[in-house]
């Protein structure tokens, strides 16, 4: 059996429509899952969407609606924002599935049995936005004096009887953890973050409600909901078979969040799994936030975007590049039309697919699309193909340790160096010139433009399959950087191109935008 490879995103909680931060998120954990696939391993990529907890409860009532049948609209929307955006997910997870009540309620037996779980009463003050509770010495301050979350979000004094988790227990657990395993929390912001946050100690935890029924009932304790976070982190485990054994995709590799839920991925989650007995998650990733033109987006300033009109707008393949070259994984960023259009532009349409266009048109017109033979090589060949090479282990070296645009920055060498080349050898004035040695100089060209899209396909899968499907279903074996085996297989079968159409079409400037 090949190596398991799990992969999670945060599931996303649906009481609004998707926005451009669920997008990001999900591009970046599909891009990672699409380059594990290449490298032979046997990928689990989950997603999905966090139904339960007093935020919806309150948004169904607002609406007039049943909260399930809120719970369903919306989940859809989230489904059709990662189809719409070819996230290759093999499960989009939802929290009210039968099999995720069953996982949730036999963790909930294990901390039990574990005898981490005690009933009280709990007083305290409880964000409903952020479905979370703070201590009073988190709190700030807001105009007329009310108190704020860490997150800035409204709170209120919350008195009820309640479950609490012993994770006062599990302090020094979790230092030893994140001693032990420097990679747990990445980047090392975050992991600083959380280290300053449990060093400060931590305080047992409210997991369970009385004041509203939309949950997972807690078992053996009518009138009991568990606290929306339980059920929601359970989910990663849920996709892996839990309770009935895990599959060998547990633990899983790569829990992918936002940087504001890593403290319940970091502290809360790894402290559950302990108490139950079950294997930790490798790394939690806490990424950045994607800002417009600067600016958090909001409600109030009107600069919320739907995924799907920037997907209408610059096409799946720019936006996925945009976002995943533009932003330093991990960091916040920002995006604007203009930058989208300028960068996909630059990069993407010219460096790139203009490369390949005129490359195999000029094969297509000059040779009726039969793929050169080996005609008459010199240096230049094999330096361009070296270059390529590098920059080709350049990505998967950075993507494999999460660098994302530090790895399309490597890649981009490799495509700037082919530009070089073909300027400087001009295969045109070769076609009559030279005839022998313009066939070295396309075939050349045509075994780097391949190592560069199979390598760009996690990130720009559309327009780089296009490519990969114009030089035969074999240029799609990647188990090879550069196999000239593969060229010459071709050539000696008297392998045709189709007619080429550009992969990766220039993007003209939305008419609101430029206006």
């Amino acid at each position: 059996m090949s190596d398991p490879y799990y992969i999670t995103t945060a599931i996303s909680y649906p009481n609004g429509r998707p926005h451009i931060g669920h997008a990001y998120e999900a591009i970046a954990a599909d891009a990672i899952a699409r380059f594990q696939r290449q490298a032979g391993r046997d990928v689990r990529f989950q997603t999905g969407t966090d139904e339960h907890g007093l935020k919806m409860v309150q948004t169904a009532r607002d609406r007039g609606v049943e909260v399930r049948a809120l719970a369903d609209e919306m989940s859809s929307y989230f489904q059709a924002m990662c189809d719409d955006l070819a996230i290759s997910y093999d499960r989009f997870i939802r929290t009210t599935d039968a099999d995720h009540h069953r996982a949730s309620q036999a963790i909930w037996q294990a901390m039990a049995d574990a005898g981490d779980l005690y009933l009280d009463r709990y007083e305290g003050w409880y964000s409903v936005r952020d479905e979370a509770f703070y201590d009073e010495k988190e709190l700030t301050e807001g105009e007329g004096g009310a108190k704020l979350s860490p997150q800035g979000t409204p709170v209120t004094w919350t008195a009820e009887e309640t479950w609490f988790f012993r994770l006062s227990k599990y302090q020094q657990p979790l230092l030893d953890l994140y001693a032990a395993e420097p990679d747990f929390i990445r980047p090392d912001a975050r992991r600083n973050e959380i280290l300053r946050f449990v060093e400060g100690g931590l305080s047992d935890l409210s997991v369970s409600r009385t004041s509203f029924d939309w949950g997972v009932p807690v078992p053996g304790s009518p009138g009991h909901v568990m606290y929306v976070w339980v059920d929601a982190l359970t989910n990663y485990l849920t996709g892996a078979g839990y309770p009935n054994g895990t599959t060998p995709h547990w633990p899983a590799d790569l829990h992918l969040i936002g940087k504001d839920i890593v403290r319940f991925h970091a502290v809360y989650w790894p402290a559950f799994l302990m108490s139950a007995g079950i294997a930790l998650p490798k790394t939690v990733f806490g990424h950045g936030f994607l800002l417009h033109r600067g600016e958090k987006m909001s409600k109030s300033l009107g600069n919320v975007v739907d995924p799907g009109d920037l997907a209408r707008a610059f096409g799946v393949d720019g936006l996925r590049y945009f976002l995943l070259r533009e932003v330093s994984f991990g960091h916040d960023g920002s995006y604007s039309a203009e930058a989208i259009v300028t960068r996909v532009n630059a990069e993407l349409a010219n460096a790139f697919g203009n490369l390949a266009q005129r490359t195999l048109s000029f094969i297509a017109k000059n040779l009726e699309g039969a793929l050169p033979d080996a005609g008459r090589r010199d240096d230049a060949d094999a330096v361009l193909i070296e270059e390529v090479v590098v920059a080709c282990a350049g990505l998967k070296a950075a993507f494999g340790d999460l660098m994302l645009s530090q790895g399309i920055e490597a890649w981009l060498r490799g495509v700037y160096a082919c530009n070089q080349y073909i300027d400087a050898q001009a295969p045109w004035a070769l076609r009559k010139a030279d005839p022998e040695r313009m066939h070295a100089v396309l075939g050349t060209l045509v075994r780097s433009i391949r190592m560069l899209a199979i390598a760009i396909l996690p990130v720009v899968p559309e327009g780089a399959g296009r490519i990969l499907d114009l030089l035969g279903a074999e240029a799609r074996d990647h188990a090879a950087v550069d196999d000239d085996g593969w060229y010459a297989r071709q050539v000696a079968a008297g392998f045709k191109l189709g007619t080429p159409a550009p992969a990766f079409p220039r993007l003209e400037m939305p008419a609101e935008e430029a206006a």
